[in-house]
């Protein structure tokens, strides 16, 4: 009798300790959107593409310009893309109602939206970020600049930048790592204080 009690028992032990890894092993991690945002950011990374700031006529919605060319909005606008969220279809449906909300698209002689290039623009993805998502502080601190976050950037007081923070950090340790493209192709760069910061959002489901 004590044999058999003895068999039931490793076998039950058995299942059980079975049971527990397999539970184990299915669990899946869920993670936050702004981690997946920059999860996909890095997934796009690729130093082969062309820096063409041209003018290009895209579909409307989910249009894209060529695959092995773009700027830095494209970065953000194939990054949102992956994570179902058409940036080209959200700004345009914006402008189409608030039109005076961009100021920018007056000062550039615009009269109207225009599907093909007004998300590539930094200046309108400012304003849009502004409205329909949060603006953050902007501040000299790296702590305050959080994984999955957008950076706004005025380069030599003339041009306007963006890029996408990410969970990557800089050699020492001090800075989060960008994705961006300001000619070099999309890469992942320790630029967070390389230029002078004006914008910082956040934006996202």
């Amino acid at each position: 009798m004590k044999v058999i009690y003895l068999i039931l028992f490793s076998l039950s032990f058995f299942t059980c300790s079975y049971n527990s890894k397999e539970n184990t092993s299915q669990e899946t991690i869920i993670k936050t959107f702004e981690e997946q945002l920059s999860d996909v950011a890095i997934s796009i990374i690729d130093e082969n593409i062309e820096y063409d700031p041209s003018y290009f006529a895209i579909k409307y919605p989910n249009g894209d310009i060529p695959k092995n060319k773009g700027v830095c909005t494209d970065v953000v606008i194939r990054s949102y893309r992956k994570l179902n969220i058409d940036l080209q279809k959200e700004v345009h449906e914006d402008l189409k109602t608030n039109f005076s909300k961009y100021p920018n698209l007056k000062k550039w002689g615009l009269t109207k939206p225009d599907t093909n290039i007004d998300h590539r623009r930094v200046p309108n993805l400012e304003i849009f970020f502004s409205r329909k998502g949060q603006k953050l502080k902007i501040t000299n601190n790296s702590d305050d600049y959080k994984v999955g976050e957008i950076i706004t950037w005025m380069i030599n007081n003339k041009l306007p930048h963006i890029g996408i923070i990410t969970n990557k950090k800089s050699l020492d340790g001090k800075r989060p790592m960008i994705v961006h493209n300001v000619g070099n192709g999309q890469v992942l760069q320790d630029c967070l204080f390389s230029y002078e910061i004006v914008g910082h959002y956040k934006y996202g489901n």
